[in-house]
């Protein structure tokens, strides 16, 4: 009865009353810390209310997310996952199964490349992770009070709770009102913190914004 394992979850018992958009950020700030995302599905009729898919680049991603989310509270109702019946269609095109339209549009550019060359790609050349500190980012001595800044403007407190509380001490997150790009994370020690903080340095919680931690000013 299992359903194979692949690239796209499907998650349902999702709070109906968030806005897509809103859900669709929200799914992406907790679900990328497994691994790089290539679309989150999420659509509001009334079959597929509660639900989405997020597909991912890489299987195992897609399973530890599931092992590990599985039953989160997200929005106050735990979530319920497993893979999708089906391979999504953006990952089907991935693997070179594509269309006959895209089929011949490649054709007549390579003639000679055949198709199995897309899937054959070696391990060693996966997608950079989502974690790219770019630049060092100076720092305050340690502290159990993080502070963080560069997050994009849609950030609320659901998503930055949701990345953090999977570190071990974490007690609250705070925004600064009338700032969208700062917040404050608390956890019981400073040791905590610093875990936290390399573990998600550079993290993007999206595609233009990587978010900047340092430790807070004693």
């Amino acid at each position: 009865m299992d359903i194979r394992p692949n690239h796209t979850i499907y998650v349902n018992n999702i709070n109906d009353k968030i806005k897509k958009e809103e859900l669709k950020r929200s799914l992406y700030a907790l679900f990328s810390q497994f691994g790089q995302i290539i679309d989150i599905v999420a659509m509001k009729t009334m079959k597929m209310r509660g639900q989405a898919f997020v597909i991912f680049k890489e299987l195992t991603a897609a399973t530890n997310a599931l092992r590990q989310l599985q039953g989160f509270p997200f929005y106050n109702k735990p979530m319920r996952i497993q893979y999708a019946k089906t391979d999504s269609e953006v990952i089907t095109k991935a693997k070179g199964s594509y269309g006959d339209k895209e089929k011949k549009k490649k054709e007549k550019k390579k003639p000679q490349e055949p198709a199995g060359n897309v899937t054959k790609k070696p391990a060693g050349g996966a997608a950079p992770p989502v974690h790219t500190p770019a630049v060092q980012v100076p720092d305050n001595p340690p502290n159990y009070i993080l502070f963080l800044s560069n997050l994009p403007e849609e950030t609320n407190e659901m998503m930055l709770s949701m990345l953090f509380n999977q570190f071990p001490g974490f007690k609250e997150v705070r925004l600064v009102p009338g700032k969208h790009d700062i917040a404050f994370v608390e956890f019981e020690s400073d040791t905590q913190a610093g875990v936290a903080k390399d573990a998600l340095q550079g993290f993007r919680i999206t595609a233009t914004c990587a978010m900047k931690i340092t430790y807070a000013k004693k």
